[in-house]
């Protein structure tokens, strides 16, 4: 299943599907440069947060623009604008 932003445009409706899936995101970065993200916010795809390497003091503010994603190829946390998602592919 492929899907433009024309046809999903809000983050909640991003979210839902990366809570359920792996996703092939297509996106704009800052510098203008076109990516391809396998990313997922699926829970038994997510790292296990250890109790002693999370820091408590440390609070951020949600951008209501950005999602914050697991990025499966390269390991880590990665985030996107809303706005700047070309595309994007529904892996599983």
């Amino acid at each position: 299943m492929t899907t433009s932003q024309n046809t999903l445009t809000t983050k909640e409706q991003l979210k839902g599907f990366l809570r359920e899936n792996v996703l092939s995101v297509v996106f704009t970065k800052k510098d203008g440069s076109e990516r391809v993200m396998e990313c997922t916010l699926k829970p038994d795809l997510l790292p296990v947060q250890d109790e002693n390497t999370e820091s408590k003091d440390k609070v951020r503010t949600e951008n209501p623009d950005v999602i914050q994603v697991y990025d499966l190829e390269n390991s880590g946390w990665r985030s996107f604008r809303v706005e700047s998602v070309i595309s994007f592919l529904i892996r599983d």
